[in-house]
């Protein structure tokens, strides 16, 4: 029997008051995150917030500082970890990028629970990334293979025709089932991945495992280099809504 199961926006943000604690979690990370990242992420309304039906990841230069530590950049990231972990489905995010040299917007995946062991054995999904220094173009991508530096990765690029990712809304989503995932773009599949492996599994390990969500706005880091002169702040990484069918 197929049972469906999906979370509407007023079941994930509290429309015009703030997030619903009980399916997400607001991270705070005063050294950026990983990936030589520039940004604080703090829990601020100034950084995380429901705005007029909307999630907003906020980044802002500001020199913000947690728990004894400033940086130049401050922005937010929210989890749905213990709260909402899922083992295959269809899980769509509806969003709209900001733009600009050195922001680097996400919606990702991670096990809640290191199965096969740390970072990337037991995988990551990447559902959608973005450069904003190139507003035309997404990336989907699989981490998995050995612990690191040891990890392989694999995924795709996806253009649009015509206009960018900052225009307007556009509904990101991967179909994940044993052994295969699908990468959809506004209702089109544009991206399949079956092959993959884990240093202590065996296939489908690491994706045979639950995986929560991620959102998240960071600023610079070693996929988008740090933001210039041309680089806007405050920058803004709107969720429409999240869906997750299974």
């Amino acid at each position: 029997m197929l049972v469906i199961f999906f979370w509407w926006i007023f079941d994930l943000f509290v429309l015009f008051l703030g997030l619903d604690y009980s399916r997400w979690g607001v991270q705070e990370n005063a050294f950026g995150g990983g990936n030589a990242e520039l940004q604080i992420f703090t829990d601020r309304a100034k950084n995380v917030r429901v705005e007029n039906g909307h999630l907003v990841l906020e980044a802002h230069r500001d020199n913000a500082g947690i728990s004894g530590t400033v940086r130049e950049y401050s922005s937010g990231r929210v989890r749905t970890k213990h709260r909402g972990d899922w083992k295959y489905g269809r899980i769509e995010v509806r969003a709209k990028m900001p733009i600009g040299q050195g922001i680097w917007p996400a919606i990702w995946m991670l096990p809640p629970d290191d199965k096969y062991g740390g970072w990337a054995l037991s995988g990551e999904i990447d559902i959608m990334e973005y450069r904003g220094q190139n507003p035309k173009q997404v990336l989907g991508t699989l981490h998995y293979g050995g612990g690191w530096p040891n990890n392989k990765f694999s995924g795709a690029e996806f253009d649009l025709k015509s206009g960018s990712f900052s225009d307007d809304f556009h509904t990101f989503a991967i179909d994940w089932t044993e052994g295969k995932i699908v990468w959809t773009i506004d209702g089109k599949p544009w991206q399949t991945q079956t092959k993959w492996h884990s240093d202590n599994g065996k296939f489908p390990a690491p994706f045979d495992q639950r995986f929560h969500l991620l959102l998240n706005l960071s600023v610079g880091g070693h996929f988008v280099g740090a933001p210039n002169e041309t680089t806007k702040f405050p920058q803004k990484f709107l969720i429409d809504y999240v869906r997750v069918f299974q």
